[in-house]
């Protein structure tokens, strides 16, 4: 599983004139699955989210996590952040599960986040979303589950 992280001032979702998902303060989550992901994936990537410290604390040094910055996670699907761009001119998305097993897979991501007492706004699986956002930095961090060492 992948996700890229930006700590944002605001970030919503909207699918036609439906808001989905908004925060105001905390962290958009790009997050994508990889067809052979498990239990496993989900959970290092949901631990990351929440203990990540890349807020500012008394010091204005990057030592806070969301949860210790008393912020938000808005999770958007995005299958594109499994996108491989190293050969050619068009990404190659083999390596994106599709949508009947990334759906379960994301909403086990949420799921786990929320599990860390964070408030979790969503977007919609398989929508065509319209994500704004006020990334605060900017702050922006790939995990991948893969590259643990």
């Amino acid at each position: 599983m992948r996700a890229v992280i930006q700590r944002v001032r605001d970030a919503r979702v909207s699918v036609g004139d439906e808001t989905t998902g908004h925060i105001e303060h905390g962290l958009l989550v790009y997050a994508a699955a990889a067809p052979d992901d498990t239990d496993d994936d989900v959970q290092y990537i949901a631990e990351k989210v929440a203990h990540l410290r890349i807020f500012p604390d008394a010091r204005d040094k990057m030592n806070l996590s969301v949860i210790d910055a008393d912020g938000s996670v808005l999770v958007v699907s995005a299958f594109t952040v499994q996108a491989d761009a190293r050969r050619g001119r068009r990404p190659s998305f083999d390596s994106s599960a599709p949508g009947s097993v990334a759906e379960p897979l994301v909403d086990k991501l949420v799921a786990a986040i929320r599990d860390f007492g964070l408030t979790v706004e969503t977007g919609r699986f398989a929508a065509h979303m319209l994500v704004s956002s006020i990334n605060h930095g900017p702050i922006c961090v790939l995990l991948d589950s893969r590259r643990i060492l």
